[in-house]
């Protein structure tokens, strides 16, 4: 729904698509085995968008239960892939420690830690980590979990750079609980990657936690979702022919559609609180976007607590959309199974072009009526519709928006600051060549100012999502993209969607 130009998309796509695994490949020669394994697993995810959207492009179309299969191959092989690398990833740590340790035995007096911290703050603002503090932070580490080489004093808090002894989730999880019986809940400890691709510790005071929010916050929450309410009734309303603001008096007739948009925000929103709650994070009231054209953008959620690690931020991040989306596909189905001869709702067939999924599922149900130049659909079709639009619009791979955090959680930071970056340039590009629709420019707007940033990281930022995860992130990546690429016209056209 983002763009009607014939083929750019999907070309577009496959040409990044190539460079990306081009790019991936130069990257990980330097690596040896465990780089061309990872290299591996991005050409297996990546192999079945190419091969749906390059034949896209090209008139060729691959049918649903086609593409699923391939989805399920793609992620068995990934999953077996992911198995083989990390089997030779511990391999090489084991290597890496037996060559550590030999090292230290031919060292009389192996190097520690210094015993006062460089200090690099020349802010007089911030205090650093007293010293009787700093001690007994340095305690907690040993040969058998962090042995650190040195100390670095950063703003309020201080990075100890080391070598990493074992698995990071272990090790996180023995260097906190050492920390929280020797100080309470004073300090947070982190467990993070270092510019130079190696493993750090960071300690800082609890003082910089996420704070909760405010009363004008809360209040700001509150008008939003007053000014939702009064949107999404609009826009009800506009889909069945009216302005519901010049004819109050018919404010019961909007209400339907207007609650089932409703019913996929709240399936939405409640997706993040179920699994935030699951990992005791807190999370701040839904800021939500009213929308003229669609009744909402969906809702801003800020993190009020410090996330344990990438998988947490995974869960959180998908729960969200999936609930949603679900929702909104059983809605769709339900709509277009019920729809029929005298439906409510009467949309030229060229409209069912602007998804290439809501398209073909459109095909696959409605079949040869696809062909009249105007269908009768139910209500609950435009209500679905809307639902995956809301969702697919916030599985974008930009900052904070949940396709953001997944990125973010499966590749890390630096892949993450990559796809926001992609994303607002695809946006731009979008609303220079199809000015007729405001909805890119909205969004590009909206990520720019407010949603570009990226989370803070977790307390152990090196213990990635599991691969049947970084799987389930793909598909819904891939849902996203088939949700708001339009059809090829030609290919609509051997579809017999269209009059």
């Amino acid at each position: 729904m983002l763009n009607n130009s014939p083929a750019f998309p999907t070309i577009a796509l496959v040409l990044v698509a190539l460079g990306f695994l081009l790019w991936g490949y130069n990257r990980a020669r330097p690596y040896g085995k465990l780089g061309l394994l990872a290299w591996l697993q991005s050409v297996i995810l990546i192999t079945p968008w190419l091969l749906f959207f390059g034949l896209l492009s090209l008139g060729i179309y691959i049918s649903l239960i086609g593409m699923i299969l391939l989805l399920v191959v793609s992620s068995g092989l990934y999953i077996f892939l992911g198995n083989r690398l990390r089997q030779a990833g511990q391999e090489e740590m084991l290597r890496e420690q037996a060559a550590q340790r030999l090292a230290q035995q031919q060292d009389d007096e192996p190097k520690t830690a210094p015993d006062t911290a460089q200090t690099s703050n020349t802010d007089p603002d911030v205090i650093p980590i007293p010293n009787e503090d700093l001690e007994q932070i340095k305690g907690i580490f040993g040969i058998d979990t962090f042995f650190t080489t040195e100390t670095i004093s950063y703003q309020e808090g201080a990075i100890f750079k080391g070598n990493l002894r074992g698995d990071p989730e272990t090790v996180h999880q023995k260097l906190s609980t050492q920390l929280q019986t020797k100080l309470g809940d004073k300090y947070r400890l982190f467990l993070v990657e270092s510019p130079e691709n190696r493993p750090v510790v960071i300690v800082l005071p609890s003082s910089n936690d996420p704070k909760p929010s405010t009363l004008a916050q809360k209040n700001l929450a509150l008008v939003l979702l007053v000014a939702t309410i009064a949107t999404s009734i609009e826009a009800a309303a506009m889909l069945l022919g009216f302005d519901w603001f010049s004819n109050l008096g018919r404010y019961a007739e909007p209400l339907p559609i207007a609650a089932g948009l409703w019913l996929i925000l709240a399936a939405h929103e409640g997706g993040h609180w179920w699994y935030a709650n699951r990992y005791n994070v807190r999370l701040s009231f839904p800021y939500l976007i009213p929308s003229w054209q669609i009744g909402s953008f969906g809702a801003i959620t800020r993190f009020e607590s410090l996330l344990p690690h990438r998988t947490a931020l995974f869960d959180i991040a998908i729960a969200g959309p999936a609930l949603s989306g679900l929702v909104s596909l059983l809605l769709l189905i339900l709509g277009l199974l019920l729809s029929h001869s005298g439906s409510l709702f009467q949309l030229p067939t060229e409209f069912f072009q602007s998804s290439i999924l809501v398209g073909t599922m459109a095909k696959v149900i409605l079949g040869s009526s696809l062909e009249d130049k105007i269908v009768d659909i139910h209500p609950l079709t435009t209500i679905g519709w809307l639902g995956l639009v809301i969702t697919a619009l916030n599985l974008m791979p930009a900052g904070q928006l949940d396709g953001g955090r997944i990125i973010q959680a499966i590749y890390g930071r630096k892949i993450a600051r990559r796809t926001t970056v992609a994303t607002l340039v695809v946006l731009g590009i979008i609303a220079i060549f199809n000015p007729s629709n405001p909805i890119p420019l909205y969004w590009g707007i909206l990520i720019l100012f407010l949603q570009r940033d990226l989370e803070r990281p977790s307390l152990n930022e090196l213990t990635e999502p599991d691969d049947t995860r970084a799987a389930l992130g793909l598909l819904a990546l891939f849902l996203m993209l088939a949700t708001l690429i339009p059809l090829n016209p030609s290919l609509a056209g051997q579809l017999g969607i269209g009059g």
